[in-house]
């Protein structure tokens, strides 16, 4: 399996408006770009999912960030240090997905009805090198209907998300997810708020 024929694939697919399920650091995610809203559209319409349950975007540096956001607290690069541990077997036991206010650049249909986004900071090099060659933001939300329990491993995602990607990521598909991701809400006024532990 070629990591670097599968980023190709993947790319080709979602610059042209496609949808893909690929494997993140964490679940196995359903993705596409996070500027495209008929992209975004169709994944909620795939979860069958309310367009007011927002989804995370998952970011591969400051440089990403920083276009999605103007204001970013003090706080959120001290979480995401902190998340980022040098020890990645500790990183990786810590994901961490931040919401911080008033995004920007990305589609509408992304942003949760108080004006905030999740993102996600990833090191994982499929995901990493993808949004390399992307140059944008990719969303991420498991690859499941909604309401319906998180697949924990390639198996246990259901055929009709398989049939409705536009794209299957051929990875690590014998892996078994850890837990998904630690949300913590920022505000500006820097309030921090632990959604999910």
């Amino acid at each position: 399996m070629d990591i670097n024929q599968e980023i190709h694939n993947a790319y080709e697919v979602i610059k042209n408006g496609g949808i893909i399920l690929y494997p993140t650091d964490t679940v196995w995610g359903i993705g596409c770009d996070a500027t495209n809203p008929e992209a975004v559209a169709k994944i909620y319409k795939l979860k069958k999912r309310a367009e007011t349950q927002s989804m995370i975007v998952l970011m591969n540096g400051d440089k990403m960030i920083y276009n999605v956001f103007k204001d970013i607290p003090e706080v959120a690069w001290q979480i995401m240090d902190f998340s980022d541990l040098t020890d990645s077997e500790l990183a990786n036991q810590n994901p961490t997905t931040l919401i911080l206010d008033k995004p920007r650049n990305v589609a509408p249909n992304l942003i949760a009805a108080d004006n905030s986004l999740g993102i996600r900071l990833v090191k994982e090099p499929f995901c990493f090198k993808l949004m390399e060659k992307m140059k944008k933001p990719l969303v991420s939300t498991s690859a499941n209907i909604s309401g319906q329990p998180t697949p924990k491993s390639f198996k246990e995602i259901s055929p009709e998300i398989i049939k409705g990607v536009d794209y299957v990521v051929n990875l690590h598909r014998e892996k078994i997810a850890g837990k998904p991701s630690t949300i913590i809400k920022l505000t500006s006024d820097s309030q921090v708020k632990v959604i999910r532990k």
